[in-house]
């Protein structure tokens, strides 16, 4: 029996559908934008609509497993929280329901499997047609991980498709109702589908093959076993996602434990009460449905408590990133200023780490990153720790204006956050832009290749610069730094659109190479002004009658 069973087949199915679950998550967090952000928190803003949509998206999609891989991305990607994900999780419990339904009544059972093809074709010709676009480039890349997820699922599924036919269930009635449980959760997890393992157990029943408690013992297994494609999706997570997995496995569980003793009940429920007695795979399907419900009624309520649990058992690490203001109050102003000064100052130093490290620059990030002594020095950054770094000189800084303060320390406040909000924007700006950067290092033209080139020189001479300025112990020296630093900077946008324009007198390069150019030097360019006007603000300890460094405008 054995041989019928395609190993390879299954194997590929599970890189596939891991695959397609990092790229979903991955394109997720990069589509989302506010607008998505907020339809998202619109429908699983609470537990109450999360679980109406779990169940709503789980009877739509007939598959509980795409449902939960998605609400493990959402967790991943930051866009919903656990509270809110372990009701949608309940919620598509009741959905998937509805295909023990179809199955009963009309012996059909939609498979949503069969859009994982034009899922990939669509999205792969989509990153060809729209390479140009960042935006429609990541939507292909969603609709190519939903294809890979369905892909994966269907792989593993259709692996042991011929195994799982030739299973004779015969041999069982006369074991436990512990085996058939069992049974269920084994045949779910291989399958990766409950809704197939649940078409197979209506199809015994239909058939005579086992009876009514036989079927919802594995009907309880079949839940269980649907968990398995929630804890491979975790494989490798962060510990939210962790505690997302784990925390739908323990419903499905204590659920399957509580109503196994509750089996006569259910079992009078169905037979006598709804009067399906004559009917054993729509008692079945009833039972499926009443179970899940009942689970929902148990462990609704008691969402938070669980939370707590899985967040003591799954700590998640949360990274120091502050190294001044988390141990200053704001209540004495003197304090609190020089604090948040140095604090964005670190800010800053964490920030070039970062993006000399996206870039792979040529730099002594050490030297850089000197004076920090935090977890942050040794723990490679993100996107989202820089973002939540600015977020919380931000709440300083407002817990500073809520003490009064006179006149000059108000006069101070205001360029060091400013100068915060600066280094912020110079992270995203280049974080975005090393995409268009190293676009054209892979075009097959000369100045394309030279141009790439030199915006890397330009950034490490940049970071170079800010290195020398940092390690300056005079407040003067500092400042001459800085007007040599920006001085270079100048100098390099005339440089390069000077070039620009000679390579276009040539016919070098084509007139959208040329826009494309144009506008990766004026962010490059407008970024090197901001973090340098913003290490201008962190070195004057107040605020100058006139800026020290006057930006030109910049063409293109």
């Amino acid at each position: 029996m054995w041989e019928m069973f395609d190993g390879w087949k299954f194997l590929a199915g599970l890189g596939i559908f891991l695959f397609g679950m990092f790229m979903m998550e991955e394109s997720i967090k990069i589509l989302a934008g506010r607008s998505f952000k907020t339809l998202i928190r619109r429908f699983t803003d609470n537990r109450l609509k999360g679980l109406l949509t779990g169940f709503a998206a789980t009877a739509v999609l007939q598959s509980s497993s795409a449902v939960s891989l998605m609400v493990l991305a959402f967790v991943g990607a930051g866009l919903m929280s656990l509270a809110n994900a372990v009701a949608v999780l309940m919620g598509a419990n009741v959905g998937t329901t509805c295909t023990a339904w179809i199955v009963a009544l009309v012996g059909f059972q939609f498979k949503i499997d069969v859009f994982a093809l034009p899922l990939i074709g669509i999205g792969g010709l989509g990153l060809i047609f729209f390479s140009g676009s960042n935006r429609y480039t990541n939507v292909s890349k969603l609709l190519v991980s939903f294809g890979f997820l369905f892909h994966g699922l269907d792989f593993m599924k259709t692996s042991v498709e011929t195994f799982a036919a030739a299973v004779d269930l015969s041999f069982l009635p006369d074991l436990g109702l512990w085996v058939y449980v069992a049974v269920g959760v084994v045949m779910t997890a291989v399958m990766q589908s409950s809704s197939a393992t649940i078409a197979i157990i209506l199809t015994a029943l239909f058939s005579g093959i086992i009876d009514y408690r036989e079927g919802a013992a594995m009907v309880i297994g079949a839940n269980v076993g649907t968990t398995v494609t929630v804890m491979l999706g975790a494989i490798g997570g962060m510990p939210a996602k962790k505690q997302t997995a784990v925390s739908s496995l323990i419903f499905n569980m204590a659920t399957g434990v509580a109503v196994l003793p509750l089996l006569p009940l259910m079992s009078w429920i169905t037979h006598d009460l709804f009067q399906l007695g004559d009917n054993p795979v729509l008692s079945v399907a009833m039972f499926h449905t009443l179970f899940n419900l009942l689970g929902v009624l148990l462990f609704f309520p008691w969402i938070p408590l669980l939370v707590r649990l899985l967040d003591r058992f799954f700590p998640e690490k949360r990274l120091v990133l502050t190294r001044y203001i988390h141990n200053t109050t704001p209540e004495v102003p003197e304090a609190a200023l020089a604090a948040l000064r140095n604090e964005v100052r670190h800010q800053l130093l964490l920030s070039i780490r970062y993006i000399g490290a996206r870039y792979g620059l040529q730099i002594d990030t050490a030297r850089v990153s000197a004076d920090d002594t935090t977890d942050a020095d040794t723990t490679p950054l993100t996107h989202g720790d820089l973002e939540r770094l600015h977020a919380e000189i931000f709440t300083f800084y407002a817990q500073i204006q809520s003490v009064a303060i006179d006149a000059q320390e108000a006069l101070q406040l205001e360029p060091i956050i400013r100068s915060s909000r600066s280094v912020m924007n110079v992270v995203r700006n280049l974080y975005e832009l090393r995409t268009e950067i190293e676009e054209i290092g892979r075009e097959d033209n000369a100045f394309l290749h030279q141009a790439h080139a030199e915006f890397h020189d330009r950034l490490t001479s940049l970071w170079r610069g800010v290195e020398h300025v940092t390690a300056e112990p005079r407040p003067e020296g500092q400042e001459e730094a800085l007007r040599l630093l920006f001085q270079n900077v100048e100098e390099a946008d005339k440089l390069f659109l000077r070039a620009c324009a000679g390579s276009v007198a040539k016919r070098a390069i084509r007139e959208q190479d040329v826009t494309t150019l144009l506008m990766i030097n004026r962010y490059l360019t407008q970024s090197s002004r901001m973090l340098i006007l913003s290490m201008q603000n962190l070195i004057t300890q107040t605020a100058p009658a006139e800026p020290l460094l006057t930006p030109q405008p910049t063409a293109g």
